[in-house]
């Protein structure tokens, strides 16, 4: 082989190296920081066609509606638990802070945080849901699904998942 060519190849191999190693380690850079959404009925019997359900310790984004009559206050710290439901099950969620002026039963909401054992998302951040003007594309189609009938029908759909 000419060590011209041979020069050309050495340098091409290393800068696809250099290429796939950069790409590798951006992306195991990212993978912490990727929060999943998932809906209470995805968490309890998985998510997609492979079922994928998460882990303990995954951070996740969990939406749904606020069941009626679960939202719990501790009077002596800013302890909040309540259960994000839809139409197949509900799922316990605990927060501390202050939550959104919009955040009431009924009402649509988004809670980020951690899987905790037990099916319990421990929430680092609430969002209530204000108006119908923009919803991510996921969100729209799984509330569309979900949520077809009354709060009153979905009430006692909790599969187990009570943390009173």
């Amino acid at each position: 082989m000419n060590p011209r060519r041979k020069k050309r190849l050495s340098l091409a191999l290393v800068v696809l190296i250099g290429l796939g190693l950069s790409i590798s380690l951006v992306m195991y850079a990212l993978r912490s920081n990727i929060d999943l959404f998932y809906t209470p009925s995805e968490i309890l019997q998985g998510k997609g066609e492979s079922h994928e359900m998460p882990t303990v310790g995954q951070r996740l984004r969990i939406g749904g509606m606020v069941m009626p009559g679960s939202v719990k206050r501790d009077p002596k710290s800013l302890q909040v638990s309540f259960k994000i439901y839809d139409a197949r099950g509900a799922i316990a969620v605990t927060y501390n802070g202050i939550l959104p002026d919009l955040f009431r039963e009924g009402q649509g909401v988004v809670a980020q945080g951690v899987m905790e054992p037990g099916n319990v998302v421990n929430a680092i951040q609430v969002l209530a849901k204000h108006d119908e003007k923009y919803v991510p594309p996921e969100v729209a189609d799984a509330m569309k699904e979900n949520h077809k009938g009354p709060a009153s029908a979905y009430v006692g759909n909790d599969k187990g998942n009570d943390r009173s």
